[in-house]
């Protein structure tokens, strides 16, 4: 290492002489990497494989811990000389610590010794600790059990006097019934007011009885109401506490870019009308790596992230895969920090359908069925207005009504019914909200799977984190099925027909590359996968009831790949 690096510099011990450094720096959150970016991807790896710094259980190895996968980066860099090298670093701590030989350093290292922070998550877990102990107090569970059994006691005795005074108030009209023409009317007058006398009398010790049963089920009240206010005091205390502690760590988190200057991460977040960063903002690989580099005088050329470890319960991550960084809490960050760089261009506002065209399988007079070509948008996006929809709108300008009834992912190709009327989508919608249009998908599967079919049934929901990823989610997620068949193996890999019974975001992307579900993310999946020529999925066939003849109708499009 030469005398001017930096602590964290590291110099390429492979030979970079062939690799050309890019012109422009990486786009994070849609990439290739580069050579000279995976070249120090791989050192990194070596590192990870060798290395004896740290501890850490990436459940790549059987130990007795829990085992946790990790995003890690590389930025290559080149020195004020030109001397051209990378730092490396990792998302969150490492090891239960933020110090390591071989990584940058966080923005802030909240885990330093007597920090604030631990003294405060201290107090916090104090709180935490009491309002345990009060909430599995055997006092609270006590006159809970009080509480319930006096009133259940208080609704028998009540209900059981009722039931008195139904009987006595029957045996009163009786003694009416019976006397009115054996008395005078005198006699019976003095009958009747000792009767109505009766009547009050059993009022009175009705509310008698149910003043005493009031009276002692809201002294346990009272007892239970002040537990509670302890724990709710707390509770409150804790609240003000995080929220003042949170405040204070964002105060810390100020971040550089290429001009020199620094925004704070809450000045990001709320310039993108975004109230509070979510939290661990500011802690993962790229803003580390590219704050460090300004912070040295290093020049940034070029990054990639890849995962090290085993995947996530709920998410796809596939061991030593290059993945984008997340949007939620990197991309605001990274759009102040990249400022004053030459970053390529997003691809995701290039119109990858320019120029292109889609064929028209069947028309009539209700419906339009088209073979829609991969990397086109079924409807309009964010940046992308021309889709499908648009361009049918454009073609046939007399049709009515929502037209759009499904949808195909922009990468995945095929076929795609439209309607030309309000009447025909709803009675084709009708039919995919009932589950009976068949819809048969064909893939490629990146590897070999040993099951010839079956049904996947994994719920699944937006990556809040990270849209548009979808997660596996047994507690929010919404049910989804896949049935699928295999067709054959083919130099390595799978070509597969997938039958989704529901219609998910990424369904058959993420139960294909899910652990819980096939493990193979299908050939080209830049999100679940790896990037290849094109998403290996297509939309071959396509069958349902015709809204105005009422006949079983079959569309197919053969296989584009």
């Amino acid at each position: 290492m030469a005398v001017n690096d930096p602590k964290f510099f590291h110099h390429f011990q492979s030979d970079i002489t062939g690799a050309t450094k890019p012109e422009v720096f990486t786009f994070p959150f849609c990439y290739d990497p580069d050579e000279l970016s995976k070249i120090a991807v791989k050192e990194l790896q070596r590192y990870l494989e060798e290395q004896q710094d740290f501890t850490h259980n990436f459940g790549l190895t059987e130990t007795g811990t829990v085992p946790i996968g990790k995003m890690f980066g590389v930025l290559v860099v080149e020195g004020e000389k030109g001397q051209l090298g990378y730092l490396a670093a990792c998302s969150g701590k490492l090891g239960g610590t933020n110090q390591h030989t071989y990584f940058v350093p966080p923005i802030f290292d909240m885990l330093t010794k007597d920090s604030f922070f631990l003294q405060e998550e201290e107090q916090i877990n104090t709180l935490n600790r009491q309002i345990d102990e009060l909430e599995a107090s055997p006092d609270l569970a006590q006159l809970l059990q009080q509480h319930a059994e006096a009133q259940q006691n208080a609704d028998a005795a009540l209900s059981a006097y009722r039931i008195h005074m139904k009987a006595e108030k029957t045996k009163r009209k009786k003694t009416r019934t019976n006397n009115k023409p054996l008395l005078s009317e005198a006699d019976y007058q003095l009958l009747e007011t000792d009767l109505i006398k009766q009547s009050y009398r059993d009022q009175h010790e009705y509310a008698l009885l149910k003043g005493k049963w009031q009276e002692e089920l809201a002294s346990l009240q009272t007892s239970i109401r002040d537990k509670h206010q302890q724990i709710e005091e707390l509770k409150r205390s804790r609240k003000l506490k995080s929220t003042q502690l949170q405040h204070r760590l964002f105060e810390q988190y100020q971040f550089l870019n290429a001009h020199g200057k620094t925004k704070s991460v809450l000045a990001i977040f709320s310039e993108g009308k975004q109230l509070l960063p979510p939290a661990g903002a500011g802690e993962c690989a790229a803003p580390k790596l590219l704050q460090y580099a300004y912070q040295h005088q290093l020049k940034p050329i070029c990054m990639a992230e890849f995962w090290w470890g085993i995947s996530p319960p709920s998410e796809v991550r596939k061991h030593k895969s290059f993945y984008p960084a997340c949007k939620s809490k990197c991309e605001p960050i990274l759009s102040h920090m990249l400022q004053g760089l030459a970053v390529a261009p997003d691809p995701m506002r290039v119109n990858p359908a320019e120029g292109r065209t889609f064929e028209v399988v069947y028309e009539d007079q209700d419906i339009i069925v088209v073979n829609k070509p991969s990397e086109f948008l079924s409807v309009p996006g964010i940046h992308i207005t021309d889709s499908v929809y648009t361009r049918i709108l454009a073609q046939y300008p007399s049709i009515s009504g929502p037209v759009i009834i499904h949808r195909l992912d922009m990468s995945t190709s095929g076929l795609l019914v439209l309607a030309k009327h309000k009447e025909a989508h709803q009675y084709i919608q009708k039919q995919f909200i009932e589950h009976t249009v068949v819809k048969q998908y064909t893939a490629i599967l990146d590897g070999i799977l040993t099951e010839s079919a079956g049904l996947i049934d994994l719920p699944l929901r937006v990556d809040l984190d990270d849209r548009p990823r979808q997660v596996v989610c047994y507690q929010h997620g919404k049910p989804a099925q896949t049935k699928f068949n295999v067709i054959g193996h083919e130099q390595g890999s799978t070509r597969i027909h997938f039958f989704p019974i529901t219609g998910r975001t990424h369904q058959l992307r993420v139960h294909a590359a899910h652990h819980n579900g096939l493990h193979i993310p299908i050939l080209g999946d830049d999100l679940y996968g790896q990037r290849a020529d094109r998403l290996h999925l297509h939309a071959g066939k396509l069958a349902f009831v015709h809204p105005r003849t009422g006949e079983y109708v079959t569309f197919t499009a053969e296989d584009p790949f």
